[in-house]
């Protein structure tokens, strides 16, 4: 049985290795076969047939027939697409649990004793950092928005203040609340609806060429995305941190002497 490695691939979204997929396509196209015959059919050696069949039931991919020789029954797939999501909701619900209790625990107690050691023997040359793709400058941005404790500056695109704002909005709120100086500093042509929101939040400026994509958080970290957004997929979008109070507050007093 010929199957296209392209479909194959797709199927590692039902949680399915290349030898799982292989034999339940080769079951599903079957309805009911042997192990020796599924190995035959799709290639998948018969020292590894058992033992994959066997994660496949466990997994709720395939019935195991009664009687001899073993015989396997596929199971609908729009039924294992329900006992998948099924399971990865138990799965999720699980280490959600599992988190919430380490939130309060010892362990997560020592661990942050240990990185707060840890940081005071790190040279401040190294609190610096780079970041391939826009969501793992996101996560880190992120971070510096809720350990922020005295002021946030930011300047972005007309897109970018709606990713941001979407992004960072509970963070800016619960900074805003707590008497942080927050400012924004968009384009002109900015979304009315975008710079409302944004407005409830923190002091809005306007101007003509904003078009750099900057953050400084308590005038200590400036975090900078060094491409245009407008040129560049979300995967190769690339920023640049750095911990360097003497160098984001020069940065600082730049931006508000222009703005």
């Amino acid at each position: 049985m010929i199957v296209q490695k392209d479909f194959l691939n797709k199927l590692k979204d039902f949680g399915l290795n290349s030898y799982e997929g292989k034999l339940w396509v080769a079951l599903l196209s079957r309805g009911v076969s042997t192990a020796g015959e599924l190995s035959d059919i799709s290639n998948v050696p018969r020292s590894r047939a058992y033992d994959v069949l066997e994660s496949l039931e466990k997994k709720g991919f395939i019935i195991v027939k009664i009687g001899k020789p073993i015989k396997y029954l596929a199971v609908p797939p729009a039924e294992v697409i329900a006992r998948v999501k099924k399971l990865v909701q138990e799965e999720a619900e699980q280490k959600d649990k599992l988190l919430s209790q380490l939130k309060n625990s010892e362990v997560l107690s020592e661990l942050s004793s240990l990185h707060a050691e840890g940081i005071k023997l790190i040279d401040p040359t190294d609190h610096s950092g780079a970041f391939r793709g826009r969501d793992k400058g996101y996560e880190h941005l992120l971070s510096l928005i809720k350990s922020a404790k005295k002021s946030i500056t930011i300047m972005t695109s007309k897109e970018g203040a709606e990713r941001k704002y979407n992004l960072l909005a509970a963070s800016l709120k619960k900074a805003a609340k707590n008497g942080l100086k927050i400012k924004f500093i968009l384009p002109q042509n900015m979304d009315k609806n975008v710079q409302e929101l944004i407005s409830l939040v923190a002091e809005v400026k306007l101007q003509k060429n904003a078009s750099a994509r900057f953050c400084i958080i308590d005038n200590e970290h400036l975090f900078l995305f060094l491409t245009d957004d407008q040129n560049v997929h979300q995967s190769y979008d690339c920023a640049v941190w750095v911990e360097a109070p003497y160098f984001a507050q020069y940065f600082k007093s730049l931006v508000d002497k222009e703005y």
